[in-house]
């Protein structure tokens, strides 16, 4: 093998394993900001078409109803810890360590972003409420099972009121 040729060999052998290190490096920064949702009976049972459960360790999201009744606050600190239900019976108890939104309450929809701590305990580092009366986040209305649609007035709502 003369000079050139080794020249070129080291040149493509180069570019080849420096394409792959950037496409691993790529791959894994994807994946670690990877936040699924789900609610919480496929917390419990698993995804209903492949059975997967989210692991301990996993970022996730968890969209459901509040439950009533359960929610704990730490009269100390900021902490609270609250219980997510979905129509299919599952539950999720929710940890938080900030300032809620103020349209949080019981028995209202709610979407948290987290680390799954335990089996049914989300760690949640972000919690949105919905901000309306007549409105519900997508995911949360398909996981509850509601028809999601905006309210529409007629002409007689609009002017009484």
């Amino acid at each position: 093998m003369n000079a050139r040729r080794k020249k070129r060999l080291v040149l493509a052998s180069t570019l080849v394993v420096g394409v792959a290190v950037v496409a691993s490096l790529l791959l894994y920064a994807l994946n670690s900001n990877l936040n699924l949702f789900y609610t919480p009976s496929e917390i419990v049972n698993g995804k209903v078409d492949t059975g997967v459960k989210p692991k301990v360790g996993d970022r996730i999201r968890i969209g459901g109803m509040v439950t009533e009744g359960s929610l704990v606050r730490d009269p100390k600190s900021l902490h609270i810890s609250f219980a997510v239900h979905d129509a299919a019976g599952g539950q999720v108890t929710v940890t938080y360590d900030d300032l809620l939104p103020d349209l949080f309450r019981e028995g209202q929809g709610v979407v948290a972003q987290g680390v799954l701590v335990g089996p049914g305990q989300l760690e949640a580092t972000e919690v949105l409420a919905k901000h309306d009366e007549n409105y519900m986040p997508p995911e949360v209305a398909a996981a509850m099972g509601q028809d999601h649609q905006k309210m529409q007035y007629t002409e007689e709502q609009k002017a009484g009121g």
